[in-house]
């Protein structure tokens, strides 16, 4: 489906010396925004209510923990079996990380371009921790704390490795 409707006239011309696949990105924008509607209805009859704001230490917790799972997602070398059915190995990147490119065509390349990106999943996982801020704050506070840990951890050893390399 999304091959036909990248061939429609509707994206022609849009990208004609570089495969895009705009019916699959059409595709996951549509389901990142069912998502988000149908999580704002059931908020509604469920009787919670979103905050005013979110608090700035949570807010800072989330933006910590967003940056960490996004990397994870799109980078680690260990998450590399879920990204796998989408994208192809190219090379070890950073500590603990690998490059890979999206393959395969329409909904597929679409999604592993999404997903080997970390700034692209990153709106889904921000959209995850404030649902999660809003319905569950304290599991969703201790899942955040860990990976901001990780992330903190992370800037450490990369500060650790240099001051080795240059003692």
């Amino acid at each position: 489906m999304a091959t036909q409707l990248q061939d429609k006239e509707i994206f022609a011309g849009h990208s004609p010396n570089q495969e895009r696949p705009l019916g699959g990105y059409a595709i996951l924008t549509a389901v990142f925004a069912g998502l988000m509607g149908g999580f704002a209805a059931w908020l509604r009859g469920s009787g919670h209510e979103l905050p005013e704001r979110l608090d700035g230490r949570d807010l800072a917790l989330m933006t910590l923990a967003t940056h960490k799972a996004s990397r994870l997602v799109s980078k680690d070398r260990v998450t590399s079996s879920i990204r796998a059915p989408f994208t192809e190995f190219e090379d070890d990147a950073g500590p603990g990380e690998v490059s890979e490119k999206a393959r395969g065509s329409g909904l597929r390349r679409a999604i592993g371009e999404l997903i080997i990106c970390p700034y692209c999943i990153g709106l889904w996982i921000a959209a995850a921790f404030a649902a999660g801020f809003v319905v569950a704050p304290r599991p969703t506070r201790w899942v955040a704390s860990i990976l901001s840990a990780v992330f903190g951890s992370d800037l450490l050893q990369i500060a650790y490795k240099k001051a080795e390399d240059t003692l």
